[in-house]
């Protein structure tokens, strides 16, 4: 079995997010410092001080530009990091499903729990209505695709119809084996 993920994966995801968290903070921290100057300047200011203004304005830009940094950083970057630690901790702790099925092709990029994953369709028999159905499994955008092959049988092993570990599976090699046997 090919397995997708390592313990090292779930180490770096988490460095990763913890390195977004230290620059949020290092700029959260230097917005405080400077706000709270500007604010002690303020109050340390005679009533009517024509420097008001000014002081008032750079207040604003000051936390305008906070703003515009917070949203994008933290709306994207931390976002994504975010959701990749929590995919790979429930990959860890989550209930893990066997099957074998034969590839039956790619769909689209989608993105899934805020996390972006390709989509390999694997063909599973219906035992009620004796037809085939198509199963989506979803593969991390972060790792290569699987060298899957169409119409060719796949063990697969996946929580939450995430592909966690797959083997492809050799049909002569099989056939000997049972011829063999």
């Amino acid at each position: 079995m090919t397995k997708l993920y390592t313990d090292a994966d779930l180490w770096d995801a988490y460095r990763q997010r913890r390195r977004i968290l230290g620059w949020f903070f290092g700029v959260t921290g230097l917005y405080f410092a400077g706000f709270l100057a500007l604010l002690i300047y303020y109050i340390m200011l005679p009533y009517e001080d024509p420097n008001q203004t000014w002081v008032i304005a750079v207040a604003c830009v000051w936390t305008a530009l906070y703003i515009i940094f917070l949203f994008p950083y933290m709306g994207i970057c931390f976002k994504r990091s975010n959701a990749y630690c929590k995919m790979l901790r429930f990959i860890s702790v989550g209930l893990k499903e066997y099957s074998v099925a034969p590839f039956a092709g790619i769909e689209d990029w989608t993105t899934r729990d805020g996390v972006d994953v390709n989509v390999a369709l694997f063909r599973v028999r219906n035992i009620k209505r004796d037809e085939d159905m198509i199963r989506q499994i979803y593969v991390d955008g972060e790792k290569d695709f699987p060298p899957f092959e169409e119409e060719v049988p796949v063990r697969i092993i996946s929580q939450g119809n995430l592909l966690i570990e797959y083997e492809i599976i050799n049909q002569t090699k099989e056939i000997t084996e049972c011829e063999q046997s």
